[in-house]
C-alpha cells in the first residue's frame, strides 16, 4: 500500500500540487504574520533596552491615558541636583519630553505626518542599563543654542537635509513655528527608532519651547553607581521624592513598556491571522474538493486493492498519507513564502511611517512550529470525509462505471444547515439584542454560523441560480449551454463546494462594502446634520494645535462666530471617555447638539454626559461624578445628557475644569462662521492664507470635510480588500483544480462529445460556461449572505455612529459580474486541455 500511495502521488502530483497551493497561500499568511509581529517586537525591545535607565523619576500619574495626556506639572531643576549628590546615584539627568511637534522636509512637507511620531528631547548623554548613552552624535556636534538642532540619521537620510541646513518645524506651543540650524546627526542606541523621527535641542531651549522658559523638567533619568542595585538606588532616592512623584526602576519601567507594546502588537497579530485563518477556511473547501474527486476517480482502483485484501484503514490511511504529503509540502513552500509576505508588510507599513529597515526579520521557531502544525491539520482534517468515503464503497459497486453519491447525504447536510441557521440567527438576535463586547462576539458567532449553513445547505439553495443561468445559457449557447447545466448539476455537492469557497471569500467582502457604505453615508448624514458651522480648522496629523490661530481667525475679516475644542481622554468614575472641552458660550452659538435632558452649558465643577455613556454608567442629570486627570480628580456635577455626537466626544466640560487638572490649552478643531452678510468664500481664502504655513492644520468646509473623512474608511475598506483577496485567489485555485480534474473525469464523456461532432471550440465553451456557473453561484450566494452579514452588523454598531444603513449596489453588481469574468479566466486551462484530447483515445479511456 505504500508503493501504491507514492505511486499514486507521483502520478497525481499536479492535481495535489494546486491542492497545496491553498496550503501554501494560507500558511504563509499564517507564518508571514508571526514573522512581522516579531520583527516588531524586536525592534520595539532594541528601543527600551537602549532608552531606559537605571531608575527614572516621573510624575504621578504621567502614564495615564496612554501618556498620550499631559499636564502644567513640572520637576525643579533643584531636585534633579540633589539627586545628582545622593550616595548611590553617579549621576542624574533632567529630560525635557515635548510632544505636538513636527519636522518639515526642505519641501515644506511633514515628516512623519501620519504615522510613527517626533520624538523632541533636551540633549544629553545620560546612559541606559546597558551603560551606553541613549544618543550619540555620529556627525557634527551637540546642539548649544536657541538656533541649533539635532536630527537622526534615518530623518536626515530620507528628507535630505546636510549638515548646515535650516530646519522648519511646527509646534502646538505659542510659536507655532520655529527654525534651526542642523548641527549634529543622532545615532540611536537602539539601533533604530522604528519610523519616529528624533529631535534634540540644548536644554535652555528644550525648556523654552515646551516648558515656558522655566528650570524644570517632565523626568529625571538616574544613573547608579558602579555595584549599586535598582531596588536600592530606588530606597537611596525615595525620600527625596514628594507625594507627586514616583521612582521606577529600569526593570518595572521595562516591564510597564513591554505591556504596552504587547497589547498593540496583539491587535495587530490578530487582525493579520484573522484573515489568515479565512484562506485557511477556503482552502479547506479546496482540498476536501479535490480528495473527493480522486476518491471519485479511483473508485475501481481502491475496489481492486480492496479485493486483494487491503483493509478500509489502509485505505484511509493511503489516502490520508496523500494528504499529509500535500501539507507538509504546502506548509514548507508556504513557510518560506511567509518571509516574503512578512518583508512586504515590513515594506506598506514603512509607507505608513513604521520603519522597520534598521531591523532583520525576526525567525522564531514558534513561526515554524506553527505553521506546519496549522497546514498538515488543516489537510488532514479535510482529507477524512474524502477517505472514509473511499473505505466505505463496496468493491463490486466500485467496479461500475460510476458511483453516485448517497442522496441521503445532502438531506443529512441539509438538515445540518437548518439547524446551523436557525442557530446562527438565533446568536444574531441575542448579540443585537445586548451591547459591547459580548453583544459583538454573538453577531460574529451568529454570522459564523449562518455562513456555515449556506456551505453546507448550498447544493440545494443554490439550484434556483444554477437553473436560472441554464435558462439563460440555453437560449444563448443552444446545446453548449444546456451540456455545461447538466454538467454543473450533475454532481451537486461538489459544485456547491467548489462555489461555497468563492461566496465565504465574497460573502466578507461584500458585508465590508455594507459596513463602509453604511459608515460613508452616516458621515454624509451625520455632517450635514450636525457640521452647521461654515468652516472647520483641524489637523490631518491627529494632533492638537497652538490656541495664537484661533485668535488670528478671530481677527480676520469677515469671520464671525468662532468655538474652540480641545479633545482628550477623561476618566469619569474610573471609566475612560473620549471627552472635549469647550467653552460653552461661544459653542452653543455655532453648534446646537439634541440634549435629552439638561443643558450642554456647562461650568466649573460641571460636565455633560452622552446619552450612551450616561447609559452604561447609569448616570443622570444631577448625579455626581469623579474626573480622573493625570494629576489628580475633579469632582463634577452632571448637569446635562446629550444624544451622540460627531462634534464632541462621550464627555463636555469647560475650559476651567482643564485649568484646575493643570492641562495645558490647545485645540483639536476650530469651528468659524462667516459673519452675516460676509462672502463665505472669500472668509475661506483669508482661513486658508493664515493656515498656509502650518502643514499640521487644514481649513475645510462640509463637502470638504466629509470627503476626508470617507478618505479615511475607503483606505481602510481597501487594505480589508486586500487581505481578503488572498481568500478569493484560492477560491479561484479551487475552480480552476475542479474544472481540471472534472475533465479528466469526463475523458470518455468527452470523445464522445467530439466524435458526434462537437467542435473544438463549442468544448471550451461548455467548459466555460460550467466555470462561469460555478463563478457566478459563488458571487450570488455570497453577496445575498454579505448583504444580510452587512445589514446585521450596521444593526449591531449603531450607537457606535454607523446610524444609516446603505447598500452599494454598484459595487455588488460589479462583484457578480468580476466573477463571471474569473470563471472564464478560470476555465481557460481546463478547457483548452479538453479541446486538445485525442478523440480516439478518450474514447477509449475507462
Amino acid at each position: 500500500m505504500r508503493r501504491v500511495t507514492w505511486a499514486n502521488l507521483l502520478a497525481r502530483k499536479v492535481r495535489l500540487l494546486l491542492s497545496a497551493a491553498a496550503i501554501v497561500l494560507g500558511v504563509a499568511f499564517v507564518a508571514g504574520s508571526f514573522v512581522f509581529t516579531d520583527t516588531i517586537s524586536k525592534s520595539f525591545d532594541s528601543i527600551v533596552e537602549g532608552t531606559i535607565p537605571d531608575l527614572t523619576v516621573r510624575l504621578d500619574g504621567s502614564q495615564d491615558g496612554g501618556g498620550f495626556v499631559v499636564d502644567d506639572r513640572t520637576i525643579p531643576a533643584s531636585l534633579v541636583t540633589r539627586l545628582a549628590a545622593l550616595p548611590d546615584v553617579a549621576r542624574a539627568d533632567g529630560n525635557v519630553e515635548g510632544q505636538g511637534l513636527f519636522v518639515l522636509d526642505p519641501d515644506g512637507k511633514l515628516i512623519g505626518g501620519q504615522g510613527a511620531p517626533t520624538l523632541a528631547l533636551n540633549y544629553n548623554d545620560a546612559p541606559s542599563t546597558t551603560g551606553e548613552p541613549t544618543v550619540t552624535i555620529g556627525r557634527g556636534r551637540e546642539p548649544r543654542g536657541a538656533d541649533e538642532v539635532v536630527l537622526d540619521a534615518r530623518t536626515v537620510e530620507g528628507s535630505g537635509f546636510r549638515l548646515g541646513d535650516t530646519v522648519e518645524m511646527v509646534t502646538a506651543g505659542s510659536t507655532p513655528r520655529i527654525s534651526a540650524r542642523l548641527v549634529g546627526i543622532a545615532d540611536f542606541a537602539g539601533g533604530g527608532l522604528a519610523g519616529a523621527t528624533l529631535v534634540l535641542f540644548d536644554t535652555p531651549t528644550a525648556q523654552r519651547i515646551f516648558l515656558g522658559g522655566a528650570d524644570v523638567y517632565d523626568s529625571v533619568a538616574v544613573t547608579a553607581r558602579d555595584g549599586v542595585s535598582q531596588a536600592r538606588l530606588a530606597a537611596d532616592v525615595g525620600p527625596e521624592l514628594g507625594d507627586d512623584l514616583q521612582a521606577v526602576t529600569g526593570d518595572e519601567l521595562a516591564a510597564e513598556t513591554q505591556s504596552f507594546i504587547d497589547t498593540a502588537l496583539g491587535f495587530l497579530g490578530t487582525f493579520l491571522l484573522i484573515f489568515a485563518g479565512i484562506a485557511l477556511v477556503v482552502g479547506t473547501f479546496l482540498i476536501v474538493n479535490t480528495f473527493s474527486i480522486l476518491v471519485a476517480q479511483r473508485s475501481r482502483e481502491l475496489a481492486l486493492l480492496r479485493a486483494m485484501g487491503a483493509s478500509r484503514r489502509q485505505v484511509v490511511g493511503s489516502v490520508l498519507t496523500e494528504a499529509l504529503v500535500v501539507g507538509l509540502l504546502g506548509s514548507t513552500v508556504g513557510l518560506l513564502l511567509g518571509f516574503g509576505l512578512a518583508a512586504l508588510l515590513r515594506l506598506v507599513f514603512g509607507q505608513f511611517g513604521l520603519d522597520l529597515s534598521g531591523t532583520p526579520l525576526v525567525f522564531e521557531p514558534r513561526t515554524a512550529v506553527v505553521a506546519y502544525a496549522v497546514g498538515v491539520l488543516v489537510t488532514m482534517v479535510a482529507a477524512v470525509v474524502p477517505a472514509r468515503r473511499a473505505s466505505r464503497v463496496p468493491p463490486v459497486a466500485a467496479m461500475r462505471d460510476e458511483v453516485a453519491l448517497p442522496e441521503s447525504s445532502i438531506r443529512l447536510r441539509l438538515v445540518l444547515a437548518v439547524v446551523l441557521a436557525l442557530a446562527g440567527a438565533g446568536l444574531m438576535a441575542l448579540g443585537l439584542a445586548g451591547s459591547g463586547t459580548t453583544g459583538a462576539s454573538l453577531v460574529g458567532g451568529g454570522i459564523l454560523g449562518v455562513l456555515l449553513a449556506a456551505a453546507l445547505g448550498a447544493p440545494v439553495i443554490g439550484r434556483p441560480v444554477v437553473a436560472g443561468l441554464g435558462w439563460v445559457f440555453r437560449r444563448t449557447a443552444g446545446t453548449v449551454g444546456v451540456l455545461a447545466t447538466q454538467n454543473a448539476q450533475r454532481n451537486p455537492r461538489r459544485t456547491a463546494a467548489t462555489a461555497s469557497a468563492l461566496m465565504i471569500g465574497l460573502a466578507l467582502v461584500t458585508t465590508m462594502s455594507v459596513l463602509g457604505a453604511s459608515i460613508n453615508t452616516s458621515i454624509d448624514v451625520g455632517v450635514k446634520k450636525e457640521f452647521t458651522s461654515d468652516y472647520l480648522v483641524t489637523s490631518p496629523t491627529f494632533s492638537d494645535f497652538s490656541t495664537t490661530l484661533a485668535q488670528q481667525v478671530r481677527d480676520t475679516d469677515g469671520v464671525g462666530e468662532v468655538t474652540q475644542m480641545q479633545s482628550l481622554p477623561v476618566e469619569v468614575d474610573g471609566d475612560d471617555v473620549f471627552s472635549t472641552a469647550i467653552d460653552s458660550a461661544s459653542f452653543t452659538a455655532v453648534y446646537d447638539l439634541t440634549m435629552v435632558s439638561g443643558t450642554i452649558d456647562v461650568e466649573k465643577g460641571e460636565v455633560a454626559i452622552s446619552q450612551d455613556d450616561a447609559r452604561d454608567a447609569d448616570l443622570s442629570v444631577g448625579d455626581d461624578v469623579t474626573l480622573g486627570f493625570p494629576g489628580g480628580e475633579q469632582d463634577a456635577r452632571v448637569v446635562g445628557v446629550y444624544e451622540q455626537s460627531n462634534v464632541v466626544g462621550g464627555a463636555v466640560l469647560p475650559f476651567t475644569t482643564l485649568a484646575a487638572a493643570q492641562i495645558p490649552r490647545s485645540d483639536s478643531a476650530v469651528a468659524v462662521n462667516a459673519a452675516p452678510g460676509a462672502d463665505r468664500a472669500q472668509v475661506g481664502e483669508r482661513l486658508d492664507r493664515i493656515v498656509a504655513d502650518l502643514p499640521t492644520v487644514t481649513v475645510q468646509d462640509q463637502t470638504e470635510f466629509i470627503d476626508a473623512q470617507r478618505a479615511q474608511v475607503n483606505q481602510l475598506l481597501l487594505l480589508i480588500y486586500a487581505l481578503l483577496g488572498l481568500a478569493v485567489v484560492i477560491a479561484v485555485l479551487g475552480i480552476v483544480n475542479t474544472l481540471a480534474l472534472s475533465v479528466i473525469e469526463r475523458t470518455r464523456e468527452v470523445g464522445l462529445l467530439r466524435a458526434v461532432g462537437l467542435s473544438r471550440r463549442q468544448l471550451r465553451r461548455m467548459v466555460r460556461l460550467e466555470a462561469v456557473t460555478i463563478a457566478v453561484l459563488g458571487a450570488t450566494l455570497g453577496v445575498v449572505m454579505g448583504l444580510l452579514f452587512g445589514t446585521v452588523l450596521q444593526r449591531a454598531f449603531v450607537n457606535d455612529g454607523i446610524t444609516d444603513l446603505s447598500f452599494p449596489w454598484g459595487r455588488l453588481v460589479l462583484f457578480v459580474v468580476v466573477s463571471a469574468v474569473v470563471g472564464v479566466l478560470a476555465a481557460a486551462v481546463p478547457a483548452r486541455r479538453a479541446a486538445r484530447l485525442d478523440v480516439l483515445r478518450a474514447i477509449s479511456t475507462e
